[in-house]
């Protein structure tokens, strides 16, 4: 198992945002991992990395959004967790509508974090952990923050989609799915359950 510590700048109020999840959509045994504990851990190790690289880049806020949304690209299961997100109205979707949301949630989640991930300043997290769960696995860190205590912080990684990635974000307990699942449904509901009309405000937040 690798013992090396990677460490990315942050605020409690930044990671607390970022309600990557889909917890649901795994809960499906497999026969056997084809991922493995390093696998796992050594794909956190380099997401943490990555987003210390673009922190610390000096770019504008706009130009660290594109950096950002390549990031979530390579290391999460944005499919999955935007399906998560949308919640039942994912089942009611056309594929093109879902495809179309998909894209625009990417980009949303990049700008929404992007803004807050220039806060991520004098902190560092440890990779401390690795251990099965059911049909993945989970990663477990600690996030310390200048003048504030440890936290405890959880990624969740499998290959379900046929690549290693994570696919969801527990903060001191705390199953960020929730938070995003209840924002994009007040969105959905602002616009009277329309995905299309969603989608379009997804676009220019």
């Amino acid at each position: 198992m690798r013992n090396d510590h990677n460490s990315a700048r942050m605020t409690r109020r930044g990671f607390t945002s970022i309600a990557l999840a889909a917890t649901a959509a795994f809960g499906l045994p497999m026969p056997a991992f084809a991922l493995t504990v390093d696998d796992a851990r050594g794909l956190i190790d380099s997401a943490v990395a990555d987003v210390n690289r673009i922190i610390a880049s000096g770019k504008s806020e706009n130009a660290m959004f594109g950096d950002f949304e390549r990031m979530f690209a390579r290391y999460a299961d944005v499919p999955v967790i935007a399906r998560s997100a949308l919640g039942p109205a994912a089942r009611q979707a056309s594929g093109g509508q879902l495809s179309a949301f998909t894209k625009a949630y990417q980009g949303y989640l990049s700008r929404k974090y992007g803004r807050r991930f220039r806060e991520f300043i004098g902190g560092r997290i440890e990779v401390t952990d690795a251990r099965p769960i059911k049909s993945y696995f989970e990663v477990i860190s600690v996030a310390y923050l200048q003048g504030e205590a440890p936290f405890d912080l959880r990624w969740h990684v499998s290959d379900k989609s046929g690549k290693n990635l994570f696919f969801n974000i527990i903060i001191e307990g705390v199953n960020m799915l929730a938070s995003e699942r209840t924002e994009i449904g007040a969105l959905l509901d602002r616009n009277g359950g329309d995905i299309d009309r969603l989608v379009a405000e997804l676009k220019t937040i």
